[in-house]
């Protein structure tokens, strides 16, 4: 998840005038723990421009729909609806889906 967060804090870096923007939540049951987990997540790898946050409660906010079975989800957002939905496992987030996320929000930056 680190290597997604830093090419995500880049592409934001390199494309400021497109106000692109993004949020990692983390979803958990002890919400004091895992924020002094992203704080130094932020701090270890000099995050600037993903928000780090947190959600208290595992399941999500319910209009997000996300995965139960999900172990990360990401979701692209164009204006105020999802544009797109992945879901990974531990097992199914790696190296590709990383670029397959990038690739996607580059498109959505060029659109």
């Amino acid at each position: 998840m680190t290597s997604l967060v830093k090419k995500v804090d880049a592409l934001i870096e390199a494309n400021k005038a497109k106000q692109l923007r993004s949020y990692l939540v983390l979803l958990a049951d002890d919400a004091d723990e895992a924020e002094e987990t992203l704080i130094a997540l932020g701090k270890k790898n000099n995050i600037n421009h993903v928000k780090l946050t947190v959600f208290d409660g595992i399941a999500g906010p319910p209009k997000y729909q996300i995965s139960k079975d999900a172990d990360l989800t990401v979701l692209h957002w164009k204006g105020r609806v999802v544009a797109k939905n992945n879901a990974y496992t531990k097992a199914e987030f790696n190296s590709d889906a990383i670029k397959e996320v990038i690739e996607s929000a580059k498109g959505s930056i060029l659109k």
